[in-house]
């Protein structure tokens, strides 16, 4: 089967994340078809399972001993379909595959599963591992889940990258912030306390914080962190004082910026407000986090793959990406993870498609780093 034979079946899986889509189907029919795939041509596979509906498969080219291995990961999971016309039929247009997943992740999951075929083929000195995970579009369990049973010396994250080497991310943190007032009759409001005007004092105290934010150091491939207001509602009737208001705040951190760092900024800021206005209060918590990730360039695996690149005769460029990735997950584990995947067209949108020319040299560039790392001695 050819990578664009196998990339075109992916694609004809639906599998829509259901956190996203209520009534989606998951990634149970994409994992059986990775599974029954390996298994066809007697690779070891794992099935991971934590969360009813949402399994991830470890597939492994066993090496002969000695060597370094190297993991692959590739999310099973796609966002929805809204507004796409049959975004399960996999067109080609001008020298691009269209569908849903096409680029994000399907094309990269069909070159890591030739890639782990042909590695059998070599016989290396170490194994190379495929982790095709669920639910990267929303809360990881997949990535997660796998590493619990499962490490390597290196990684390879495949998502889209624009064939340059990914080696830095934003984090983020979602902080949920709810203000307290207390209901009266509009007509009379010094007996209510209004809690969207609260909001507005905290929506200001935000605004601010990315003020101050876009005016530190900028780091080197992310830029600046950033603060906004993604969420906002209040009130429950008209001539009613509001007597609750929420705001999620979505803070993107960049390396260094930890946990109690940014949970320090929110507790300042809320601060600040009671300071000036004695009745506000408000109440905050963390709903999502996600941490920063960052590589060096002496890496064994960024070593590997720069030279890799140039003997496909591409020049070899180091960037970061605004935006987080399940590599902060796998480089938490102490294992040294790089990104490198193809362009992203219209990612997440009605036309998400790929350059079927850039997936040949994804997997050529990939056989070449995973024959190079995986023959060299233990890290």
């Amino acid at each position: 089967m050819t990578t664009l034979k196998l990339l075109q079946e992916l694609v004809r899986i639906n599998s829509v994340n259901p956190m996203l889509e209520a009534s989606a189907p998951g990634e149970t029919q994409l994992a059986e078809f990775v599974r029954d795939w390996c298994d066809s041509r007697h690779l070891e596979t794992q099935w991971i399972e934590p969360v009813k509906g949402r399994p991830s498969v470890i597939a492994i080219a066993r090496g002969c001993g000695g060597g370094r291995s190297l993991m692959l990961n590739a999310h099973l999971d796609t966002v929805g379909v809204t507004g796409m016309i049959d975004p399960f039929t996999p067109r080609i247009e001008h020298g691009f595959l269209f569908g849903r997943g096409a680029c994000d992740m399907k094309a990269s999951l069909a070159v890591c599963l030739k890639t782990l075929e042909r590695a059998r083929d070599l016989q290396l000195s170490g194994d190379v591992i495929l982790t095709a995970v669920s639910d990267e579009e929303h809360g990881s369990i997949g990535t997660k889940s796998v590493l619990e049973v499962c490490t390597a010396d290196a990684a390879i994250l495949t998502e889209p990258t624009g064939l340059e080497l990914c080696v830095a991310h934003r984090g983020f943190a979602v902080f949920e912030i709810e203000i307290t007032g207390k209901v009266s009759h509009s007509s009379q409001p010094e007996l209510g306390i209004n809690a969207i005007n609260g909001l507005g004092w905290v929506l200001t105290e935000i605004e601010i914080l990315n003020q101050k934010l876009e005016q530190r150091e900028v780091h080197p491939l992310l830029g600046q962190g950033h603060a906004q207001a993604t969420l906002v509602t209040g009130g429950s009737a008209l001539f009613t004082s509001p007597a609750s208001a929420k705001v999620s705040l979505e803070r993107r951190t960049l390396p260094g910026e930890t946990r109690d760092v940014i949970e320090t900024e929110v507790r300042n800021m809320l601060e600040r407000i009671r300071n000036e206005h004695p009745q506000f209060e408000a109440t905050w918590k963390i709903s999502l986090h996600r941490e920063p990730f960052s590589l060096e360039l002496q890496t064994p695996v960024v070593q590997t793959a720069s030279p890799a690149m140039q003997s496909h005769k591409l020049e070899p460029k180091f960037v970061g990406a605004p935006y987080w990735m399940d590599s902060a997950l796998i480089a938490a584990k102490g294992i040294p993870t790089v990104i490198l995947g193809p362009t992203a067209h219209d990612l997440h949108g009605e036309n998400e498609r790929i350059d079927l020319a850039e997936i040949q040299t994804l997997e050529r560039v990939l056989l070449s780093i995973v024959r190079d790392f995986c023959t060299s001695g233990a890290a």
